[in-house]
């Protein structure tokens, strides 16, 4: 992997949630190339298991230090008898890199998706951290790491997304009490929010644009990177670098910050 600093995690434990694509993927192979066991979850155990295969692909290793787990994050029972298992199996946990979510609009009437927004990226995501922090290693084995990945939405509003950003601001809110809370067991909790990132889920939103506005994919994207200043996306790798530098030793001491990787968009 290009720029990973090798073994700088190594036989480090590591969670990433929302594993099997995009930015979730893209983080297990990152933290895979620098050393760590990593536990995937998702939803779709297909799709971790395209993650397993890559990372082996990058960095050879003993396949049981990847483990894969079907896991809905609003079921925090299921969140715990998974993460008791994970431990059992590849030691106490390094850290969590909460990623799991889900975006898209939503409207007020009998389908709005409000609940679920709100469900999937802000409750799951405290059920996420929540069941890690049982399972993180001891306060004497060093600094622990609890990521989330919220959004630029959670800086800005925009119409029709008042469930997505209310779950990203949420989760914005959430890391800086949290931090404060588990300062003194030296677990350090941040947040990183990615504007625009190459993946399927934003390839849709830009679509849905184009729907709205009568106008060809190439149109709107354009149209959308007109308010950003660098023009374009960013790569899930890049979202994966930022997060290995925040569960580095070089990120000693960040705790409860929101680490913006816009492109410009938001300052």
């Amino acid at each position: 992997m290009k720029n990973a600093v090798q073994d700088r995690f190594k036989s480090k434990h590591i969670v990433v949630t929302g594993a099997g694509t995009g930015i979730g993927q893209a983080i297990a192979q990152r933290l895979w190339a620098e050393g760590a066991k990593l536990t995937l979850l998702a939803r779709d155990a297909s799709r971790l298991e395209s993650t397993q295969a890559a990372c082996l692909k990058q960095r050879s290793g003993e396949k049981a230090e990847i483990g894969l787990a079907s896991c809905d994050i609003r079921d925090r029972p299921s969140l715990d008898k998974e993460l008791t298992k994970a431990v059992a199996a590849r030691g106490s946990l390094y850290g969590v890199v909460a990623n799991a979510g889900v975006g898209g609009p939503n409207m007020d009437g009998p389908e709005d998706r409000f609940e679920e927004l709100i469900g999937v990226n802000l409750i799951g995501t405290y059920n996420t951290f929540r069941a890690t922090q049982a399972q993180l290693a001891k306060p004497s084995e060093g600094t622990r790491h609890l990521i989330a990945i919220s959004s630029v939405l959670g800086r800005i509003g925009v119409p029709a997304y008042s469930g997505y950003c209310a779950s990203k601001t949420g989760i914005i809110g959430m890391v800086r009490a949290l931090s404060a809370e588990l300062a003194e067991e030296e677990i350090q909790v941040n947040a990183i929010c990615p504007g625009w990132v190459d993946t399927q889920m934003a390839r849709d939103g830009v679509q849905g644009m184009a729907d709205a506005m009568g106008k060809t994919y190439e149109e709107a994207l354009a149209m959308a990177m007109g308010d950003v200043p660098l023009g374009r996306m960013s790569a899930p790798e890049d979202i994966a670098g930022m997060t290995a530098w925040l569960l580095s030793p070089d990120a000693r001491g960040v705790t409860g910050q929101a680490l913006d990787m816009n492109g410009g968009a938001w300052m």
